[in-house]
């Protein structure tokens, strides 16, 4: 046991004390940050170039063309803010339809597809004629009931841009609506209750000032926080599980090529110099999460957001963190030891990196249900209990107390199922020199010794 202590006592010493340490502590808050201060700067920032679109009118007698002409007109006469032009202008060609047959139109659509392709137009609309786009009378354009459109609209373009198709639809949608409204003398309140949508003002709950006994209107904020804890502390064990246990890796590896592992070997066994090196990151895990949780939780403190981060779940993520990382540090160096060189190590992290990133695949399904038969089953499924237990603990109203508790004994019994198995990988593969194992192999080892 005291050398078992010894060992993690070096390994976490080896990693908090370096530079490298300390500056991936400062660098990593600000390339998150720095991402989505980035992405705020950015989203004003628009192509201000030239986007030519042509357009065919194969429904004349409709009039849905000069709706859709003013709307150019219209949008291009607001594209300058002062002097600066802070959008891209819309030049419109209108094309003559050509012929009545389909193979006629399909044929003019790849001329006009030829020349998007070649750069000259970003794309072309075209407003179809037929029974499907005939209005009412006393319509002459819009859509339609929700079941088939009085005006079908054809867009094509090499582009995930809608440009023109999205402005034409929400001018045509603008004209049937003013449309209808006169045709039934409708007033403006009566129209606006008959078209528009229900609107919905989202807020957090209200709360009492135990100071005044006055009821606060809850913010939109505190809602959006109560989502985004969750998020950020299973991003945060993603992250910290990944920081310690790859370097764990690589380390193993070096000792490996470096002939130390031998003369570690020489005092210690195999099993006390794995789980030192597991203790150790594991205390290396803690304090970068001490770190990190620590100035989350001022700053929701500061901005009044602490409710969303509660002791119990911020209790419950030190345990899964530790778990995780135990777990996850067990098959690191599992890897490390059955390698030679680093170059080895790709193809048999790609399995453990597979198992670490699941939760971040069925994340966003959680967090919309966090309750369903998926998110609840995969949720005990020991290699994402961590991270996915915690994100439904942290969206209200959070789960019963007793799936936490079978999730930290489920996750115990794989991690000591993990530790066991890398011992016996390790006990062999720490040894091996010139030929790194192949994945067959580590499992004969585990079963076989």
């Amino acid at each position: 046991m005291r050398k078992m202590l010894v060992v993690a006592a070096r390994e976490y010493q080896a990693a908090v004390r370096t530079k490298t340490f300390l500056l991936s502590l400062l660098i990593m808050p600000f390339m998150m940050g720095g991402s989505i201060i980035l992405q705020v700067l950015l989203q004003d920032v628009v192509d201000t170039g030239d986007k030519r679109y042509a357009l065919i009118d194969r429904a004349p007698a409709k009039g849905a063309a000069k709706v859709i002409r003013d709307a150019v007109t219209a949008y291009n006469a607001t594209i300058h803010a002062g002097k600066q032009q802070v959008r891209a202008k819309l030049f419109l060609e209108e094309v003559p339809p050509r012929g009545a047959t389909k193979q006629e139109q399909g044929r003019q659509r790849y001329e006009l597809s030829e020349r998007v392709r070649q750069g000259e137009l970003l794309g072309f609309l075209e407003i179809l004629d037929g029974d499907d786009a005939t209005p009412p009378a006393g319509i002459s354009v819009g859509p339609g009931d929700g079941e088939k459109p009085y005006v079908l609209l054809r867009y094509e373009s090499n582009r995930p841009d809608p440009g023109l198709a999205e402005l034409a639809r929400k001018a045509l949608t603008r004209s049937f609506r003013t449309q209808l409204a006169k045709k039934s003398k409708l007033t403006e309140p009566e129209r606006r209750v008959l078209m528009e949508p229900v609107a919905v003002e989202a807020k957090g709950l209200s709360v009492l000032d135990p100071k005044t006994g006055k009821v606060e209107e809850g913010s939109d904020q505190s809602r959006i926080a109560a989502i985004v804890a969750p998020v950020g502390l299973t991003m945060l064990m993603f992250m910290v599980v990944l920081m310690g246990a790859t370097p764990l890796m690589q380390g193993v590896v070096e000792e490996k090529m470096q002939r130390i592992a031998e003369v570690l070997l020489g005092s210690v066994r195999p099993f006390e110099l794995m789980m030192g090196k597991l203790i150790g990151m594991a205390g290396v895990s803690l304090t970068i999460t001490a770190v990190y949780l620590g100035g989350a939780y001022w700053a929701a403190l500061h901005y009044g957001f602490a409710e969303s981060l509660g002791w119990d779940l911020l209790l419950w993520f030190v345990a899964y963190q530790v778990l995780a990382a135990l777990m996850y540090g067990s098959l690191f160096i599992a890897i490390g030891a059955a390698c030679t060189e680093m170059k080895e190590t790709q193809n048999l992290l790609l399995p453990v990196m597979l198992l670490v990133s699941l939760p971040m695949f069925i994340i966003g399904s959680v967090l919309r249900e966090p309750n369903n038969p998926v998110a609840v089953g995969m949720s005990f499924f020991p290699f994402a209990t961590p991270m996915l237990m915690l994100t439904r603990m942290g969206i209200p109203p959070g789960v019963p107390w007793w799936q936490p508790v079978v999730g930290v004994v489920l996750v115990l019994l794989t991690t000591v199922l993990c530790v066991w198995a890398a011992g016996r990988i390790f006990r062999v593969g720490i040894l091996m020199q010139g030929k790194g194992a192949r994945l067959g192999e580590m499992f004969k080892w585990v079963f076989r010794g």
